[in-house]
Parts: C-alpha cells; sequence; structure tokens
C-alpha cells in the first residue's frame, strides 16, 4: 500500500472569497468545479490539447513515411514488439531521471528531448534519408511517454475530490486535440508534404512545456498560500520535492494494486487490439465478397476502405468528446470511480458476445464505436484517476511503466494470438470474438479489485492528509 509523499496543493481549504468567478460558473456547466479552480483546469485542458494535437499531427504524417518505404506495411505489423522491447530500456532510464529531478525539471527534460528528435528527423527527411520506421517507432513512444507524463503531472496537481470531478475538463481537452490535430493535417498535408508538420508538433511541444511551468508555479505559490491560512508549516516547495529512489518495474511489481493496473492494462488493450483486428479482417471480406477476389490490392479496395475507416475515426473522435463533455463528470461525481471502471468492460461483453453470432459488418463497426469512443473518454479519465490517492513516486515512475511498457506488450500478445489462431488453429473472426468475451471476463475481475483498492486508498487518504497538512 502506498504512502503519502507529499500533501497536494488542495489539500487545505482556499483563503480567497468562496464566491465562483466567471469562468467556474461557465465550466459548472460540465462538472462541479469550486470557486477559484476554473483558471488551473483550463490550463490543463489547453496542456492536453496541445499534446494531442502534436501526436495527430505526427500520427497522420507517419502512415505515409512508412508505408511509401521497402516492407512498411510488414515492419508496421512487427513495431510493437519493437516498441515494448525499447521500453523495457527507456522506463527504466526515465525512472532513474525521476529520481534525480524535481517535476518540473523532469517534464521539461522529456519534452525538450522529444522537441530535439523532430527536428533531427526534419532535417534528415528534407535530407532524402529515409526515416519511415525510425519514425514510426519514435511515434508510438512518444504517445505513450509525453500523455503520460502529462498526465502525471495533472494527478499530481490535484487532489482525489478535484481529479474525479475536473479530469473530466482536462480529458476534453485531449478529445479536441485529437480532433484538431487530425483534422487540419489531413486537409494540409497534401499541400505541404509530411515534414514540415514536425516543426510545427515541435512548436506545439514547445508551448505546452511553458504552460506546464506556469501551471506549475501558481499551483506551488497556491499551495503556500493555503498552507499558510490554514497555519501549516511546510516546505515553500514541497509540491516539487523530487520522488523517491526506487525504478518503475520494482514498483509495480511490489505493490499489488500498482500491479493490478498493470494486469488491467494489457488485458484491456489486448481485447482492444483483438477488436481492431476482427473489424479490419470483416470489412476486407465485406469488400471482396461485393467486388470478387479479382479485386483484392485494387486502388478501388483502398479507396473504400480508407472511406470507411475515415468515417469511422470521425464518428469516434466526435461521440468520445461527446461523452468526455457530457457523462464522464457526471458518472465519476454520482457514481465513483469503482463504478466508471466496468462501464466499458460491461459494454464489451455484451458487443463481442452478440458479435460472436451475428458477425456482420455493421455490428461489429457499432460494437467497436461504443467500445473506442468510451475507451478514449470515460476509461481514460478513469484510468488515469486511479493514481489520485497514490504516491508521487507512483505517479511519475509507475504510471510510466503501465502506460507504455504494459500497453504495447498486450499488443505484442494480440499480434501472437492473432498469428496462432490464423495459422495454426484457423479461426475466424467470430472465434476471436470468443476469445475475446473470455478476456473481458478477467478485465472485469480486475475492474473490480482494483476499485475496491482505490477506495481504500483514497478513505486512506482523506484520514492522513489532514495531519500532514
Amino acid at each position: 500500500m502506498h504512502t503519502i509523499a507529499t500533501p497536494a496543493p488542495f489539500d487545505v481549504p482556499a483563503p480567497e472569497s468562496s464566491r465562483k468567478g466567471w469562468l467556474d460558473r461557465l465550466l459548472g456547466i460540465f462538472t462541479d468545479v469550486h470557486a477559484g479552480e476554473g483558471l488551473t483546469a483550463v490550463m490543463l485542458m489547453a496542456n492536453v490539447f496541445l499534446v494531442l494535437a502534436s501526436y495527430y499531427l505526427l500520427k497522420t504524417i507517419r502512415e505515409p513515411l512508412i508505408l511509401s518505404g521497402k516492407g512498411g506495411a510488414e515492419v508496421k505489423s512487427y513495431s510493437a514488439a519493437v516498441t515494448a522491447g525499447l521500453l523495457i530500456v527507456l522506463v527504466p532510464l526515465y525512472s532513474a531521471l525521476a529520481s534525480r529531478l524535481s517535476r518540473v525539471k523532469l517534464i521539461n527534460g522529456v519534452t525538450l528531448f522529444f522537441i530535439a528528435c523532430l527536428v533531427a528527423f526534419f532535417v534528415l527527411g528534407n535530407a532524402g534519408v529515409s526515416v519511415g520506421v525510425p519514425f514510426f517507432i519514435w511515434v508510438a513512444i512518444f504517445n505513450l511517454m509525453v500523455i503520460a507524463q502529462m498526465w502525471s503531472f495533472a494527478n499530481d496537481i490535484y487532489t482525489v475530490d478535484q481529479g474525479k470531478r475536473l479530469f473530466a475538463i482536462v480529458g476534453f481537452g485531449a478529445s479536441i486535440g485529437a480532433i484538431a490535430g487530425a483534422f487540419f493535417t489531413g486537409q494540409l498535408v497534401k499541400q505541404w508534404g509530411p515534414f514540415p508538420f514536425m516543426i510545427g508538433a515541435a512548436v506545439l511541444l514547445g508551448v505546452s512545456m511553458i504552460l506546464t511551468n506556469v501551471i506549475n508555479l501558481r499551483e506551488r505559490r497556491h499551495a503556500a498560500e493555503r498552507r499558510a491560512a490554514a497555519g501549516a508549516q511546510a516546505p515553500a516547495a514541497a509540491a516539487d520535492q523530487r520522488v523517491g529512489g526506487r525504478g518503475a518495474f520494482a514498483l509495480v511489481f511490489s505493490d499489488r494494486y500498482l500491479l493490478l493496473i498493470a494486469l488491467l492494462m494489457l488485458v484491456y488493450n489486448l481485447v482492444n487490439t483483438n477488436g481492431e483486428y476482427i473489424l479490419g479482417k470483416t470489412v476486407v471480406a465485406a469488400y471482396q465478397a461485393q467486388h470478387g477476389a479479382a479485386a483484392v490490392g485494387s486502388l478501388d479496395e483502398k479507396k473504400v476502405i480508407g472511406e470507411f475507416y475515415g468515417n469511422f475515426f470521425t464518428w469516434v473522435n466526435l461521440v468520445s468528446a461527446l461523452i468526455q463533455a457530457f457523462v464522464v463528470s457526471r458518472v465519476l461525481k454520482y457514481f465513483g470511480v469503482r463504478t466508471a471502471l466496468l462501464v466499458l468492460p460491461i459494454v464489451a461483453l455484451a458487443g463481442y458476445s452478440t458479435m460472436a453470432f451475428l458477425p456482420v459488418l455493421a455490428l461489429i463497426r457499432g460494437v467497436k464505436l461504443a467500445e473506442n469512443s468510451l475507451d478514449y473518454s470515460l476509461q481514460n479519465t478513469t484510468r488515469n484517476a486511479l493514481y489520485l490517492p497514490t504516491s508521487r513516486d507512483a505517479k511519475y515512475k509507475a504510471k510510466q511503466a503501465n502506460d507504455t511498457f504494459f500497453v504495447r506488450f498486450g499488443d505484442v500478445i494480440s499480434a501472437g494470438l492473432v498469428f496462432a489462431g490464423t495459422t495454426w488453429l484457423g479461426l475466424a473472426p467470430r472465434q476471436f470474438a470468443l476469445v475475446n468475451v473470455g478476456l473481458i471476463v478477467l478485465w472485469i475481475v480486475l475492474a473490480i479489485a482494483i476499485g475496491i483498492h482505490f477506495h481504500r486508498l483514497e478513505r486512506k487518504r482523506s484520514e492522513t492528509v489532514p495531519e500532514t497538512s
């Protein structure tokens, strides 16, 4: 069980007036916002917007860069294993940095490293060097590490109560950032080519880093004011202390709660990746059934499948944005984290159970639309909220391991499962749906166990914080 490393910035009541400002009242349309909380919530939302917009800029341009190279399609299928292997090395390195640097220096250093990488890719690409494969793998690592780091910072800023109320606002930035990044890149990449967007993403990351420093200074100042108002004698820089010396994987494997989260990340990503395979296989089969085997590999097939996925991703992003704006905060407020954790697996269980007996494209598309929309909104916000009652060690180290390595390891297992199922066992999509049903039962068991542990940690924190504040 974790101990509370440092008091959170808002553990002490605010000295300022309890009257809400116009920003607090405006955000109150979407969730319960207390007086003075609105500005930080909006800045954190803007922060995650910038990070997600930069990622979707890069995600959009990585496809033509890798597919235009030799063996690109095959390399894509192997990239998850390569990424997981690299993360075994990168996560301990990140943990070592986290043990030596304050949180803001850690975030600044990692962000500057990724900005430097983007500049290097831009220079090499314009010089005619083939960067498709390394860039594809780099984007996969960037996506996991930078986004996990941003949520670690948000967890460090907020108390458990605030996170449950305000993470919905922060998460909305991710939804609109994904939409904006993908849309504008898709509109402009034909005119400018892929390489200028690397610099565009670097600029967005730079602005995000500046915003992180502003938020950090603001919250350190407010924390000091509130501790002073309560008569507490905590160090002025307590909110920026370094974390402990233990490594990320050591933390995960030595703590039952963190290990359960790691297993949850692995299993639910395995289910999702299997579902993506089922959808892709069904889309191709539907096209071939309509146009015949002679149409396989044709340009028309690529256009039809591209149009299908374009519409599919658009609907996923729109629905997830609506859920994030109007549903997530209310689920967390009225039902709590334990119930929120069960929503997606229950929906997925019903969907894949039906899919196993009625494997038609319209149904599979609907199931994946519901699954991905909930994944990008309610599930994403809830799984990030799981770290609210944990120590700073867990927020910055264990979260990196869980959100990076264990996610990608789920992809590796899925790739092995698909290979074995199609090569040796001759499984069809409906059999893979049944495999997912079994995995989802395990997912539900893990979610229930995590919910129980979260409640215990939350209760322990509420009992401990008044004494440490």
